[in-house]
């Protein structure tokens, strides 16, 4: 299979286009702007493969878009290339319609046109898969779970961006017959991930003994998702998935950000002891929280499970003990970006 992987420099595209590499026999293109979260030193370990190729180029350049279908003839284009962080959105979420709402647009226009001219058994066999969030779905109380068919309820220029483009990918479904399928993960984690989240902000924080930013009181909740876990699921929906379905992706791990941030604090004073010997949790400051914080996210993943036979391989107490150490063993990969594109101001905070 010859797989497209837009936004394949990023945190989640680059671990899908990792384990393509090391887990297949597949041939991938990673097609990324390399903005600010793109990043080729997360490629790294898969640049001298033979199966994998790159290409620079923006999702909202419809002329690079079909020069790549045309010039690599997928079988499959995940669509992975978009503005994430809910914090910039607030900031600037002009970019956030262009790339999320428009870029999609572009990708499935172009798309269309490269499917329509394939033979009858490419066509039946072509899939675009469009990576999606559970923020779409807004804000849930202290119980239940987001499932597939809940009603959009977008509440940020972020989730209303990706709200957008998950209507344009089943319209082009419904009205162009475009065989599309669409998935939606909870909060993912793990290696490689930009700094300006909060597991990665965290830890590097703790690192450089700078203050840990909690928004509020951190009683927020969120379901999180190793992400190489959420590859392996994404690679099974490629092979296995049904075309018009949408499939939540969770981990089934709910934890409140402060208990997060304790367990980072709590691991490090293991791993990395303060030279002081004090803990790092005395680092944590509560700072006003952000515009419109959704309370709570949390993911039925049943679906996914029983169809497709996918459960997550790390609890988060494995999953966060494992991220933990990675960026304990990878400085260079995160001093590079802390030198320059990010050095962990606060964002989203002008409203």
């Amino acid at each position: 299979m010859r797989v497209l992987i837009t936004g394949g420099a990023g945190f989640i595209g680059s671990s899908v286009a990792r384990r393509f590499i090391r887990e297949s026999s597949d041939e991938i293109l990673v097609f990324d702007k390399l903005t600010y979260a793109g990043n080729l030193d997360s490629l790294a370990p898969i640049a001298n493969s033979e199966r994998y190729s790159f290409v620079r180029a923006d999702i909202c350049d419809h002329a690079a878009v079909a020069k790549a279908l045309d010039d690599f003839r997928p079988d499959l284009v995940m669509h992975l290339a978009a503005e994430s962080h809910v914090d910039r959105s607030i900031d600037g979420p002009a970019a956030f319609i262009e790339t999320n709402l428009v870029g999609t647009f572009t990708m499935l226009n172009a798309t269309l046109a490269y499917w329509r001219k394939l033979d009858d058994l490419a066509k039946g066999s072509f899939r675009f898969m469009h990576i999606s969030t559970d923020e779409v779905f807004g804000s849930l109380g202290a119980e239940g779970l987001f499932h597939e068919d809940t009603p959009y309820s977008p509440n940020s220029p972020y989730s209303a961006s990706k709200a957008g483009s998950d209507h344009l990918v089943r319209a082009w479904l419904h009205t162009y017959g475009l065989p599309t399928i669409v998935t939606n993960c909870s909060n993912n984690y793990g290696p490689y991930h930009f700094p300006e989240k909060l597991i990665p902000l965290m830890i590097l924080n703790c690192l450089e003994e700078k203050p840990l930013p909690v928004y509020g009181r951190g009683e927020n909740v969120r379901d999180w998702l190793y992400v190489d876990d959420h590859a392996a699921a994404l690679m099974l929906v490629a092979r296995k998935g049904k075309v018009g379905e949408s499939y939540n992706v969770g981990g089934r791990n709910e934890m409140r950000n402060i208990d997060v941030v304790t367990l980072i604090c709590g691991i490090l004073d293991e791993l990395r002891p303060r030279k002081s010997g004090a803990p790092h949790s005395d680092l944590i400051t509560y700072v006003q929280d952000r515009p419109g914080h959704d309370l709570r996210y949390a993911i039925d993943c049943s679906k996914i499970e029983r169809e497709l036979n996918w459960t997550p391989a790390e609890t988060f107490q494995t999953g966060i003990r494992k991220t933990v150490q990675w960026y304990l063993d990878n400085t260079e990969w995160w001093q590079a970006i802390r030198a320059g594109t990010y050095r962990g101001e606060r964002l989203g905070a002008s409203v």
